[in-house]
């Protein structure tokens, strides 16, 4: 005949172990919890634009900025682009202060064909395209 153990004794050799399982599953799962939220807080943004990027967006326009006219469509999609990547209030000041630093180191261009260019290409920024423009109050 089989002897089946008392479930006293049982429950007596049984319990420290299912305790220490459960403590153990316990700090697994706050470790991965941990692991989860740090690495969601972490993570490391898109940078920024670069001034490159947007004198490389704007180079089509140079003839219009010192001459006028029509700007060309190579210049609009340019002017396209910049908006499209000015996602942020950091994207949007980055590109200001690009645009302000060209439009005063180029010479020839016309402060009123670098103000207009926006509006010529269909396209709306938040500030107007001019060596004295704030770009710090850009939101």
């Amino acid at each position: 005949m089989l002897s089946i153990p008392h479930s006293k004794h049982l429950l007596t050799y049984q319990l420290p172990s299912l305790v220490a399982m459960t403590m153990m599953f316990i700090k697994a799962s706050c470790m991965v919890a941990l692991l989860v939220l740090l690495l969601t807080v972490t993570v490391p943004e898109v940078e920024a634009v670069t001034c490159g990027q947007v004198v490389g967006s704007v180079a089509p326009c140079l003839g219009y900025l010192r001459s006028g006219g029509n700007p060309p469509p190579a210049c609009c999609n340019g002017i396209r682009g910049l908006r499209n990547q000015a996602r942020t209030t950091a994207d949007r000041k980055a590109i200001c202060n690009c645009l302000k630093s060209a439009s005063s180191s180029y010479r020839g261009v016309s402060g009123n064909n670098a103000a207009s260019l926006p509006g010529k290409c269909g396209v709306n920024l938040p500030y107007k395209i001019s060596p004295s423009t704030d770009c710090n109050r850009i939101q």
